[in-house]
This record gives structure tokens, C-alpha cells and sequence, in this order.
């Protein structure tokens, strides 16, 4: 079956423009004529354009295209599992390029102005964007949440590195009053409750008690937010939800 020029450039999706100009280069010279002169295609030129096609979406020049293609030793099988494997090693460079974008625009949306790199070696195994859209699900409608963006948005890998130093002293020092066997209602954990109300307070938001007794119920029932404090302590978040509760009561 013979194809004219609009059709085959309909199914391929390139101009008839180009077509003229592979033929008139020797790069794919349709192998027959209407009577009128026309160009006329056979399934042997829509196999070539083909193979053209592939090597030019993987940035091969036409000279080096055709050269490729009218080799006589070629193997056309080896010829086809060489560009598969060019196709499949391209599309693993997109999709690495396509995650990192993504890692860049949810970084800046969520204020973290780190690259991958730092915001692994940061927070290590922690996903930050996971507890982002938590955050913004709960509460990006609220005037606290809003500032904790205004605030965040300002931070520099070695703020997020103190903060998250802090965070690790603060989880040692209380797994250590929880291994003594301290009550939650005890000073030693409503100290640490205080210092946790507070550390929010100056990094995110001005975090009131009766706001820290709705955190400290958060902690419990939200299996993220449990997950994180009782991998520091199985059970850590219970008592800190009581000690939060405690240190609520005595401040008022």
C-alpha cells in the first residue's frame, strides 16, 4: 500500500516540509511516484521514517541518522535493542528529573528552601512534606498556620539542623524521665511538656496552652503523629499528651 506526503506526515505528526527535506537530504527518498510526480510512500519508507523518528526524539543528528541506517552490517534486531535500551535509560533520566522537580516545587511551597540533599540529610529518614500536607489539610486556613509558613519560609539548612538537634535532646532527655519511671504529672515531665510548648512557639507559632492541649490529643489519635513520638519511646505519646495536659493545668 502507497501513501501519499499529507498522509504519512498525518501519521507520524511531522510537517510535509520536513518530509520534503529528508528527501531531497537522501535521508528517506519515498520509494515511489503518482504519474502526477507526487511522492508516494510504501510500508518499507514508513519503517524507515520510523527509525528516523526515534533517533531523532533521542537527539541524534540526521547525518549520523543516516549513516546508522544505511550501514549494510547493521543488525536490525541489535538495532532495535539498541535504541530501547537508548529510550528506556532516557525516560529514567525524565522520571529522576520529573521527582526532583516535584521535590523542588512541594519544598518551596511548604517554605523548606533546601535542596533533596540537604532536606535528606536534615531530616533524615522523616518526610517533611508528608507532615506539610497534614498541616495544610488541618489547618492552612488559620492565621497560625500562616505564620508558621511566614517563619519557615525564612529558614536555612542550619536552622533546620538546630531545630531538629533540639528536637533530639529534648526526645533522649524525656525517653530517659519515662525510663525512671516518672509520672507524667511530675515536674520532670511537665517541664519537658513546657519546653516542648515552647519550642514550637519559637519556631512556627505562638503555641498556647490551651492550643498544646489540643496537639497533646492530636499526638494520640493521629497515627502519623503517634508514629513519630512513640518511635522515640513506645508509649511517649500518651504521656506526653498527659504531661502536656498537667503542664496546662499548673500554668493556669
Amino acid at each position: 500500500m502507497e501513501h501519499s506526503v499529507g498522509q504519512v506526515a498525518g501519521f507520524a505528526g511531522v510537517t510535509v516540509r520536513t518530509l520534503h527535506h529528508y528527501d531531497d537530504i537522501g535521508l528517506l527518498t519515498p520509494g515511489g511516484r503518482s504519474r502526477a510526480g507526487h511522492r508516494r510512500y510504501d510500508d518499507a519508507d514508513l519503517d524507515r521514517l520510523q527509525q528516523i523518528l526515534f533517533y531523532r526524539e533521542l537527539g541524534f543528528p540526521l547525518d549520523e541518522i543516516a549513516a546508522l541506517l544505511d550501514d549494510p552490517d547493521a543488525d536490525p534486531k541489535e538495532s532495535l535493542r539498541r535504541r530501547h535500551a537508548l529510550l528506556s535509560d532516557r525516560i529514567a533520566a525524565l522520571q529522576r528529573m520529573a521527582a526532583a522537580v516535584e521535590t523542588a516545587m512541594e519544598a518551596r511551597r511548604m517554605g523548606i528552601n533546601l535542596t533533596p540533599e540537604e532536606k535528606f540529610e536534615v531530616f533524615g529518614d522523616k518526610d517533611p512534606e508528608r507532615h506539610a500536607q497534614e498541616a495544610e489539610r488541618r489547618w492552612g486556613h488559620t492565621d497560625t498556620y500562616a505564620e508558621s509558613q511566614r517563619r519557615t519560609a525564612r529558614y536555612t539548612k542550619g536552622d533546620w539542623q538546630r531545630m531538629r538537634e533540639e528536637v533530639a535532646s529534648w526526645g533522649e532527655r524525656y525517653d530517659a524521665l519515662m525510663a525512671a519511671g516518672e509520672p507524667a504529672t511530675g515536674e520532670r515531665a511537665t517541664d519537658l511538656a513546657e519546653e516542648h510548648r515552647l519550642h514550637i512557639t519559637t519556631w512556627f507559632y505562638d503555641c498556647t496552652p490551651e492550643i498544646h492541649r489540643g496537639l497533646g490529643e492530636m499526638y494520640v489519635a493521629d497515627p502519623q503523629f503517634k508514629a513519630f513520638y512513640d518511635s522515640m519511646r513506645p508509649g511517649l505519646a500518651a504521656h506526653l499528651r498527659d504531661a502536656i495536659n498537667a503542664n496546662a493545668d499548673r500554668r493556669e
